[in-house]
């Protein structure tokens, strides 16, 4: 994913001196022991939100599915913070988190907000398949963020090693897939092929950028995990052998 990536680059520049966190990540207790493990599994909410084919109904379903997560998440953060939904106008294009044009929809954290890019790929879908993917991918941007351990990544040192860093980042990435597994449960959802869902999140164009997200097999382990247990302290990267986040 792009955002991941270029957090990556900045932190390779900047992050260049102490020790190098390594198999699995040491010395970093907001990653590895962070309180949002300790929550209880996540209430099962019914959104009753269903999706239409027009651009109201749409935004009505997305409006409702960030409602919905806002209350099945509540619990399990301390001093959590309820998100709002904002839609990008017609010709706003570009991404906050990686700068691209992006033509197709697209949901993303700006700031305090979820912004979502709608258009005609998800307005005319019948299924909400991708939408369910794309939101519940964002919204673990949001766990991560307000449990501080989005802040704590980007933190950890990694001595200027390239193999370091990518490790970290495959962490952090295969733990947003294991958080979204929560989310989906959550909204009493299921899913039958987690590879497909998981690709489904991202836009076409951070394709090129996938490799960097782990492998298939792992991010669907993952994504799985979660789902099955419905709770973040499935979610524990940090702790994981090598083998299991690459």
């Amino acid at each position: 994913m792009i955002i991941r990536l270029s957090a990556a680059v900045a932190a390779g520049v900047v992050l260049l001196s102490g020790a190098a966190h390594a198999d699995p990540v040491k010395g970093a207790p907001e990653l590895t022991h962070n309180a949002l493990y300790k929550a209880a599994k996540l209430p099962k909410v019914s959104c009753g939100a269903a999706k239409g084919t027009t651009a109201a109904s749409t935004r009505t379903y997305i409006t409702k599915l960030v409602g919905c997560l806002n209350k099945a998440w509540k619990p399990a953060i301390e001093d959590f913070q309820p998100v709002k939904v904002e839609f990008r106008a017609k010709d706003d294009l570009q991404s906050c988190s990686s700068g691209m044009d992006l033509r197709e929809s697209f949901s993303e954290v700006c700031g305090t907000v979820i912004k979502v890019r709608l258009a005609d790929d998800w307005i005319r879908a019948k299924k909400d398949d991708k939408i369910l993917s794309s939101l519940t991918r964002t919204w673990s941007g949001v766990v991560l963020g307000q449990t501080g351990i989005g802040r704590a990544w980007w933190a950890l040192r990694n001595d200027g090693s390239e193999k370091v860093m990518n490790e970290q980042n495959r962490r952090y990435g295969l733990q947003s897939d294991c958080l979204q597994g929560v989310s989906v449960k959550s909204l009493g959802r299921t899913v039958k092929d987690w590879p497909a869902f998981l690709k489904s999140a991202q836009p076409k164009a951070y394709a090129r950028f996938a490799k960097n997200d782990g492998k298939p097999a792992n991010r669907a382990h993952w994504a799985g995990q979660g789902h099955k247990a419905g709770k973040p302290g499935a979610c524990n990267t940090w702790k994981a052998p090598s083998a299991k986040v690459a």
